[in-house]
């Protein structure tokens, strides 16, 4: 897309929308939401679910980013591979292994937890539902039924925001560079 669909607020503009909406300053300095935030109603939801999931999860960060990160690659969504490269770092992944999930069934770095969530990333994606296979797996690896839940809404969500990001056309944030660290991005 060569331009967006919905231009992005001005920053003043965005963040009186969230005040009146109480989505967190924060989210709305990004152009994910200040493009949301034209309909202050829809961005109050997906803030609270990503602030739930982000701020508030069991389900390791670890796992939640790689999720993240799969789902950006496989929906070629530049915007949330980019903002989640950031975020993944500072959470102390390895850029291997955020590299690794373009093609993850071969990277010797991954654990079994993360194999087992990445699978069913991609049957989601595929399929929309894990497998009974890829369950027991995940059985084993998250021992609590509430990390399970929050892995399908983490799966579901990030898909959501995937199909709003490229859908809409919202940009990266100026001076950002577009599918670090090497600027690959899906074929």
């Amino acid at each position: 897309m060569s331009s967006p669909r919905v231009a992005t607020l001005p920053r003043d503009e965005a963040l009186a929308r969230a005040r009146e909406a109480a989505v967190i300053e924060q989210m709305a300095e990004l152009n994910v939401f200040r493009t949301l935030l034209h309909q202050p109603a829809v961005a109050k939801q997906i803030n609270d679910l990503l602030v739930t999931l982000l701020f508030r999860s069991r389900l390791d960060a670890r796992l939640r980013e790689l999720v993240i990160m799969r789902i950006g690659w496989v929906t070629r969504s530049d915007y949330e591979w980019t903002q989640h490269w950031r975020v993944a770092r500072e959470l102390g992944i390895p850029e291997e292994d955020l590299l690794a999930v373009r093609d993850w069934h071969g990277h010797a770095g991954f654990s079994s937890a993360d194999r087992a969530v990445l699978a069913a990333t991609d049957e989601t994606l595929a399929d929309g539902r894990v497998s009974d296979a890829t369950w027991a797996r995940l059985e084993e690896e998250l021992p609590s039924v509430e990390e399970r839940i929050e892995l399908v809404a983490s799966i579901g969500c990030w898909s959501l925001v995937s199909q709003l990001l490229r859908t809409l056309g919202v940009e990266v944030e100026a001076g950002t560079a577009s599918w670090p660290p090497d600027g690959r991005s899906p074929g």
